[in-house]
């Protein structure tokens, strides 16, 4: 009887350890795995995700040198609530390419959690197809450029990050979102990473 209901605690505690882990550590979302209607997007986010834990020092002056995200919001998607950096990626890109702050982005991804960055970027007006849509495009032929690789939009290619002589580009080149205003919330245009001054014109809250 005792053995019994030692082995019953033990179980217990067990499960108590287990679901208190779920719940203490942040769920990391997995956006770039969900399909958003164009494989050569999908692909390219996939490596995207490899580059930002490989280089995360680059990554981060892409996404605040070009894709004019505050540092202080990136930080906190990747360390306090374990976004991959596809994720993180997606985000600031949907944003720039509609010439919006991340943090507007981000929220709209928080409003429908669990459903993927496809819904999230159609929801915004982002359609496969669309303008918004190839500027994303655009930006990540950009993106790999300055990563020191040089792509085609939608010719098939696989970028190998381990390589030794992979991801030594220069990182962002200091030309943040070329925001609309966006009444005074667009996207700060001076990266950290960059070489010149962003051109936002917004200059408020991120």
């Amino acid at each position: 009887m005792i053995r019994n209901h030692g082995l019953h605690a033990l179980a217990l505690a067990l499960g108590l350890g287990i679901g208190l882990a779920s719940i203490s550590s942040p769920a990391q979302t997995v956006g770039y795995n969900v399909r958003t209607g164009d494989l050569w997007v999908d692909t390219r986010l996939g490596e995207i995700d490899d580059y930002g834990r490989r280089h995360r020092g680059p990554f981060l002056d892409e996404m605040a040198g070009y894709y004019g995200a505050p540092r202080p919001l990136l930080l906190e998607l990747l360390d306090e609530r374990g976004w991959a950096p596809a994720d993180v990626y997606y985000a600031c890109a949907i944003a720039r390419a509609l010439g919006i702050p991340c943090i507007d982005v981000v929220h709209e991804y928080d409003r429908h959690p669990g459903q993927g960055w496809g819904a999230v970027a159609k929801r915004m007006g982002i359609k496969p197809g669309s303008a918004a849509f190839h500027a994303l495009k655009r930006g990540q032929v950009d993106t790999y450029g300055h990563w020191g690789e040089t792509i085609v939009i939608d010719r098939p290619v696989r970028v190998d990050w381990s390589r030794p002589d992979a991801g030594h580009g220069h990182g962002g080149n200091g030309h943040g979102n070329k925001g609309k205003g966006n009444k005074g919330k667009g996207n700060s245009g001076n990266g950290k990473g960059g070489k010149g001054q962003g051109k936002s014109k917004g200059h408020g809250k991120p």
